[in-house]
């Protein structure tokens, strides 16, 4: 296969990549699995937005306390400033965000946040957001959508890459030849006992990334979120019980029923106080009560949330529900630049797969879903700014055997190995890993 152009994920950020590059490109997206099966599309709470100028200074400062001051600045402002244009974007896509009574764009908090200014989708921004995006692709004749492709490895030679080898549907080995690439692959929550994310996020791009000497950066800062809805023999992915309905004013409970931790802290603070409460009390959880926010607003602004809690046999108007924290999010990854260029030439990465330095070592509530759009956007205006043709490809790469992806399975968890060793690596709630 030949493209001029190759996506791999078809997450928020992979798609909205497709969306700002030229339509005379040719453009393949692949996807590990279903279309629909990215994390972008469980993201409830909302996706930040700069109101005015009066909020920056908050904004920015927000960002950095939750991250404990370890975030890039120049990402964080890049970000911040770059938030109106993004929504405009999203805006002219279609997207739904929640209106007040005269029409204008309404704005909640969430944990950490010293002012309203999410916007949001009920409890389901991430699927409006990404599902509008999708759509849009679906519609570009340039851009060809492959489900069921796992990339197993990236054709480079001398520090560039040339595209990758994948896995078809069916089994089949094949070179996929791209004049560039980027990596939108998500984040590891695959790996972990309790995460939210998708059981297939096991950082496959990080492996290749490590195969290939691409600089990765603060691989131990991984987000534990304080919330999910416990399981007492969790199989699947941990349904998030979104920070939204702390900033809506639940409350969290011990064994014993009594608040034990400023609910409105930044996650990594609140996850801790849960955990050692837990150890204090000898409980595999502890409570959250969402009966503090008033019935309407519950309805309205969460009814994924009430729905999903009902399935499980809780009913949060009249009882408090069982929570424990779950890993949810990974602030580290492929090292890239302002641009989203990787250390490798030809090779760009966006979203939960990509460090910036943007979100420190903790990421603030919201701010990852207007991460991967912001430098997702820069990505494609770099890429074409730079963009050169592959006339011919090396001659090492086309006689390149493929017979030696053909034990993938043990490849696979060769990938996972590396992955969990680099993500141990000084992390304090590396238990939660498995």
């Amino acid at each position: 296969m030949k493209t001029n152009v190759l996506i791999v994920g078809s997450g928020c950020s992979g798609l909205y990549t497709a969306l700002n590059l030229p339509q005379e490109l040719q453009i393949t997206i692949i996807t590990k699995d279903t279309l629909e099966n990215s994390d972008s599309f469980l993201a409830q709470g909302g996706i930040c937005m700069l109101k005015d100028d009066s909020d920056y200074e908050s904004f920015f400062e927000d960002t950095l306390r939750a991250g404990h001051y370890k975030n890039d600045k120049v990402s964080v402002d890049l970000m911040i400033k770059s938030s109106p244009d993004v929504i405009k974007d999203l805006l002219d896509f279609g997207v739904d965000f929640q209106r007040d009574e005269n029409g204008n764009l309404a704005f909640t908090r969430e944990g950490a946040h010293s002012d309203k200014r999410i916007l949001f989708y009920q409890d389901t921004t991430g699927k409006e957001i990404t599902s509008r995006l999708l759509a849009a692709v679906k519609k570009r004749p340039n851009i060809t959508l492959m489900e069921h492709i796992c990339l197993l490895d990236i054709l480079e030679e001398d520090n560039r890459c040339y595209g990758g080898v994948v896995r078809l549907k069916n089994g089949d080995l094949e070179k996929i030849t791209a004049d560039v690439t980027v990596l939108a692959s998500g984040g590891v929550g695959g790996l972990y006992k309790n995460s939210t994310n998708f059981k297939h996020l096991t950082g496959d791009a990080l492996a290749i990334s490590l195969k290939h000497d691409i600089e990765l950066k603060d691989m131990s800062y991984v987000q534990i979120h304080p919330t999910t809805l416990y399981q007492e023999n969790p199989k699947e992915r941990s349904f998030l019980i979104s920070e939204s309905v702390r900033g809506e004013g639940a409350l969290l409970y011990d064994k014993n029923m009594n608040r034990f931790v400023d609910e409105l802290q930044p996650r990594d603070v609140v996850a801790q106080a849960i955990l050692k409460q837990m150890e204090k009390d000898g409980t595999d959880h502890v409570w959250e009560d969402l009966r503090t926010i008033p019935k309407k607003e519950l309805e309205e602004h969460f009814p994924n949330i009430l729905a999903h809690c009902r399935e499980a046999g809780y009913d949060p108007f009249t009882e408090c529900i069982p929570v424990v924290p779950a890993q949810h999010y990974f602030m580290g990854g492929i090292k890239v630049n302002h641009h989203s260029k990787t250390t490798m030439d030809a090779l760009y990465a966006v979203g939960e797969t990509a460090c910036n330095g943007v979100h420190g070592q903790n990421r603030l509530a919201s701010n990852s879903l207007l991460e991967s759009l912001v430098f997702a956007k820069r990505a494609a205006k770099d890429l074409v700014a730079h963009y050169e043709t592959v006339a011919k490809l090396p001659e090492s790469l086309s006689e390149l055997d493929l017979e030696d992806y053909q034990d993938q399975e043990s490849l696979e968890e060769d990938y996972k190995k590396m992955v969990l060793e680099k993500l141990t690596e000084q992390n304090q709630l590396a238990s939660y890993i498995v």
